[in-house]
């Protein structure tokens, strides 16, 4: 639609099923790092009032035109379009004027709905591709079809886990905040002792270190090739302040491998750097090495720690605890991801999970890419 034809009144408030839709396209944004706030979400929507939501170029326009907050966020906010309503990625060699051609009609099933629905319900079709993008979030991995494995590992490249920030030790200038006395009398001086405008400063922020501790034994391998995905979208966004490990038998560090940009060839790289891959487990021993190489020295002290495990302990349960308490004492916060929390009638009865209760701050589950979404936001408010 050219800026000088008329705009389509189909809508004058925009219907449920596309307010929804709206909402989760919204959240997609946010974790692919483009700040989708609420304001910016009910433009979108007042937009979409007036529009015809069953125009692609339409749709895409609304949202970016109100979602996207800066230049920055454009290519962002194209690859979470294409993959959110389309389900593939952004053709390249793209003019930035042109909306991506990802929308099409799709084929209605009539098997797949009641017939008086289909006579009462004009749902666009975007909100249809849209209602599979979520049922695929929160379909369990372990139960995902291949072209279903596909469309989810396209997902990952738009998640951002990166850990809060910390102030810094250091000072920067800044508009408030308590005087610069040192700078403040130079300019002074300067000036041949006239009064000056007061210089103010307060202190930096710095991002705090993630380290991610991936169980790849037996019984976690369903669910490790999906988590060293998300540890290598933790690594692509953060490359020096993410460390990854995995534990098993032994303790592996994988951080290097897991820096590659390609995430299929750093997960190829990272599987022939681990030595114990589908072996047993031991998490209080691979723990305890974990801490007396690289935590104790600095990898840990006031990161956020994320551990990825079912909890089944081969080994001492109370050594587990006693480890995860030295842990808890070093990092800032400890986060255990269990796949098992997302199914009904979990409950954390194994050894290796009652030791670790007393000492973690938060129980995640990372069984889909919707837990994994909600581990993103867990890491950032620690």
């Amino acid at each position: 639609m050219s800026p000088a034809d008329p705009p389509t009144v189909v809508l004058t408030e925009p219907r449920r099923d596309v307010v929804d839709v709206v909402l989760g396209f919204a959240r997609t944004l946010r974790h692919a790092g483009v700040p989708a706030g609420p304001d910016r979400v009910q433009a979108m929507l007042a937009a979409l009032g007036h529009l015809d939501v069953l125009d692609p170029g339409q749709v895409y326009w609304a949202g970016r035109l109100t979602l996207c907050a800066d230049p920055e966020d454009l290519d962002r906010y194209d690859a979470a379009f294409a993959l959110y309503f389309g389900g593939r990625r952004q053709q390249s060699g793209r003019r930035a004027s042109d909306p991506p051609q990802v929308l099409r009609p799709a084929p209605f099933d009539p098997a797949a709905a009641d017939a008086d629905q289909q006579d009462e319900d004009d749902s666009p079709n975007f909100a249809v591709q849209a209602s599979r993008h979520e049922v695929l979030r929160h379909k369990d991995v372990t139960a995902l079809s291949a072209a279903e494995r596909q469309q989810l590992q396209r997902l990952f490249a738009l998640l951002a886990p990166r850990a809060s920030g910390r102030r810094s030790l250091r000072y920067a200038e800044a508009h408030r905040g308590r005087v610069d006395l040192d700078r403040t009398v130079r300019q002074m001086l300067s000036q041949g002792g006239e009064p000056a405008e007061l210089i103010r400063q307060r202190r930096r922020h710095k991002p705090r270190r993630l380290v991610l501790l991936i169980d790849v034994s037996g019984s976690m391998a369903p669910y490790a090739d999906w988590l060293l995905r998300f540890a290598h979208a933790a690594t692509r966004r953060a490359p020096l302040g993410t460390e990854v490990f995995t534990v098993g038998t032994r303790l592996t560090r994988v951080t290097r491998e897991l820096r590659l940009r390609d995430p299929d060839r750093a997960l190829a790289a990272a599987g022939r750097a681990v030595p114990d891959w589908r072996g047993g487990t031991r998490l209080g021993d691979a723990i305890k090495a974990f801490l007396d190489r690289w935590g104790q020295r600095g990898v840990a002290r006031g990161a956020v720690v994320v551990l990825c495990s079912d909890g089944w302990e081969r080994g001492d349960p109370a050594e587990l605890g006693t480890q995860l308490a030295r842990l808890a004492r070093l990092a800032h916060a400890v986060i255990w991801v269990n796949p098992h929390k997302g199914r009904n009638g979990f409950a954390p009865v194994t050894g290796g999970m009652v030791a670790a209760l007393p000492h973690i701050d938060s129980l995640v589950a990372g069984h889909s890419f919707a837990a994994l979404e909600e581990l993103v936001e867990v890491i950032a408010d620690a």
